[in-house]
């Protein structure tokens, strides 16, 4: 694939008005931009990056639920820094906007309360190679693992449960959790080892379910096995890694010397970060009341180790409740923004549209030291995942991007 981004990369970073103009002005795929204002926000919906766009770099395949495609980042990247500037996402899930952010050239911030999300984010920041990992899953000792959660048989061949927790084994040894000193090798292992724990074909290691993005409990997955009249197969677990591996390297890894930084703390409590230091925040906080994130990770997280009950994942279930998390968001980007840096605050559709979280954002960042710009609406067809699903256009999660655009006084 041709690293070179899909839209011209300006020599410097735009200005608010350039920007605004820029987008006002945007044709790239057939349509004229509309442009509105209600209740005193101005709106400016186009098909901004296009869903015959879909194919980024490969590296972005790693499977997280409810994330955005990187070319939404890239977007606001190109457009709003220039090579070296800092960008960061203090929800930053399975990692696209410091990955992307990574990939041209900018300096990385990411943050996320669960630490799932450094096991998914931090290992495509650091340049492995092929041989590396075949060299590595060598010299794993496959035969010494033993099954000690007879439940997980619900998914997993006796057999590749036993080499799974071999895996696990050896993790603990090269890539212990509390360790600042991780082998990047055994870092990528466990990341590719994560994104095939389940799924729906036989590059995963669990027989048949559904989806990968989200783990099925023990008793649905048995009830997926009695409903398809099989037991799981057996896998080759180092096989389906060196393949998912191929895949995920197939443009290349990032560039070797990415300045990054990724901590696991609170959005709105980042100490870590020097005041005034980022340039470009892109982000998309949990969305009111709609993803179960502890839950639907609960299979990646036991073979990470990661305790789910000690990860302080809120859930907002209140458009006060959620508007106050942001207003915390956004007081603490204030912080670490310099001035005239910016953010990216994505949100989607909500309760089937009755609920625009985007007006949430505004009023809770009224009162800060930020300009607000506007709002931009990505408006585009749903994914293959989302119509998998049976959810059709503008009935339930998410129909469009609505980003709410922000400047640092």
């Amino acid at each position: 694939m041709n690293q070179q981004s899909l839209f011209p990369l300006p020599e410097f970073a735009a200005s608010a008005d350039e920007f605004l103009n820029a987008i006002s002005e945007f044709s790239d795929f057939g349509a004229v931009t509309e442009k509105y204002c209600v209740d005193g926000i101005r709106y400016f919906v186009n098909e901004f990056w296009t869903s015959g766009q879909r194919r980024a770099h490969a590296i972005h395949e790693v499977s997280y639920r409810a994330c955005f495609k990187a070319q939404l980042p890239e977007f606001f990247i190109q457009r709003l820094t220039k090579p070296g500037d800092a960008v960061y996402d203090p929800f930053m899930g399975r990692g696209t906007t410091p990955v992307q952010a990574a990939l041209m050239g900018r300096r990385v911030y990411g943050n996320d309360i669960n630490p799932l999300s450094i096991l998914l984010a931090r290992p495509r920041l650091r340049p492995v190679s092929l041989p590396d990992i075949q060299a590595a899953l060598r010299g794993i000792e496959w035969d010494r693992g033993e099954i000690d959660r007879e439940d997980l048989l619900a998914f997993y061949h006796p057999v590749t449960l036993r080499k799974l927790s071999a895996l696990k084994q050896w993790l603990s040894s090269c890539a212990p959790l509390d360790s600042d000193d991780i082998d990047p090798v055994a870092d990528w292992i466990r990341m590719v080892a994560i994104n095939r724990l389940s799924g729906h074909s036989p590059g995963f290691f669990s027989g048949r379910s559904m989806p990968p993005n989200q783990a099925v409990s023990v008793k649905a997955q048995l009830k997926i096995n009695r409903k398809l009249g099989i037991d799981p197969p057996e896998r080759d677990v180092a096989q389906l890694i060196v393949k998912k591996s191929k895949s995920l390297l197939r443009d290349c890894p990032v560039p070797s010397g990415v300045h990054y930084s990724l901590q696991t703390c609170s959005a709105w409590d980042t100490p870590s970060i020097p005041d005034g230091t980022v340039d470009l925040v892109v982000t998309s906080p949990p969305f009111l009341d709609i993803v179960h994130y502890a839950a639907d990770n609960w299979l990646r997280c036991w073979f990470a180790g990661i305790d789910t009950g000690a990860v302080a994942i809120d859930m907002h279930g209140t458009e006060a409740a959620w508007t106050d998390m942001v207003a915390r968001v956004l007081s603490e980007q204030a912080r670490v923004i310099r001035a005239g840096g910016y953010v990216a605050f994505e949100v989607g559709e909500v309760r089937n549209g009755k609920v625009l979280l985007e007006k949430l954002v505004w009023k809770a960042a009224q009162g800060l030291p930020f300009e607000r710009i506007g709002v931009l609406i990505n408006d585009q067809d749903f994914t293959k995942t989302a119509n998998c699903w049976g959810v059709a256009n503008g009935s339930k999660g998410t129909n469009t991007n609505r980003i709410v655009l922000l400047q640092r006084k």
